[in-house]
């Protein structure tokens, strides 16, 4: 039985792009909507939002001397390319998705209102938000959990490259420790980096748990949807 109803993923854009640094890896997508799927045909309803980081990154070197709101608008845009190759993959495996951004683009996507996101969860479709939330200055991580808030999720599903949150960067130091709990103000006290600050707090105010967990283990949505202890639960 899964655990929870309702779920938002959160998805790096850096996952989209597999092992290159940036673009888009049919294959890895596929594979991403392969785990999604099967998270929808168990009856969980699912939003997910997905970053922009490896198409365009607003505060990298790349917009060094570009304008912060410019840099951040076109960071929206590459989130709406990465929520359309993943509704591409997902719908190819005849699970229905839509894709709602928080920027007006008709043609493209559908405009984001809640109470119509939340009608496509409740019919059984996957929601895509994307466009951040269409202000410069947040993050995608923001954005993912003013939706989850928004939408009423049980939790947030952070899916990440490492197995959960650490004391240190696992990828740099042999010797970080996993927390498997952690509270919301221990990670803003030890600036622990699992999220934007400002979302952090958010869930705090909200009561609204984090799971992070890594994406790169086969079938760890499907287990992290069921309950099974993966990853650091925030709480």
């Amino acid at each position: 039985m899964p655990k929870y109803q309702r779920i938002l993923l959160k998805l790096s854009g850096e996952v989209m792009a597999g092992a290159a640094t940036f673009g888009i890896d049919a294959d890895r997508v596929r594979q991403l909507a392969g785990d999604v799927a099967e998270v929808a045909r168990a009856g969980i309803e699912l939003g997910i939002v997905v970053g922009g980081g490896n198409i365009f990154r607003g505060v990298a070197a790349a917009a060094r001397n570009m304008d912060r709101v410019t840099a951040d608008h076109m960071g929206m845009l590459a989130t709406v390319i990465n929520s359309l190759a993943l509704q591409d993959a997902l719908e190819q495996m005849g699970v229905p998705t839509r894709v709602m951004s928080a920027i007006q683009m008709n043609q493209v996507a559908e405009p984001y209102i809640r109470r119509r996101a939340i009608r496509h969860l409740e019919k059984g479709r996957i929601v895509i938000f994307a466009g951040g939330t269409s202000n410069p200055y947040f993050s995608t991580d923001t954005a993912a959990t003013l939706r989850a808030l928004e939408i009423k999720a049980q939790i947030i599903a952070k899916a990440t490259r490492v197995d959960g949150v650490y004391d240190k960067d696992p990828l740099k130091f042999s010797d970080a420790v996993m927390y498997r709990q952690v509270s919301y103000m221990e990670v803003l006290a030890q600036g622990l980096g699992v999220m934007d600050a400002s979302a952090v707090a958010m869930c705090r105010d909200n009561k609204l748990p984090i799971v992070v967990f890594n994406l790169n283990t086969t079938g760890n949505i499907m287990r992290m949807s069921a309950g099974e202890p993966i990853g650091t639960v925030i709480h």
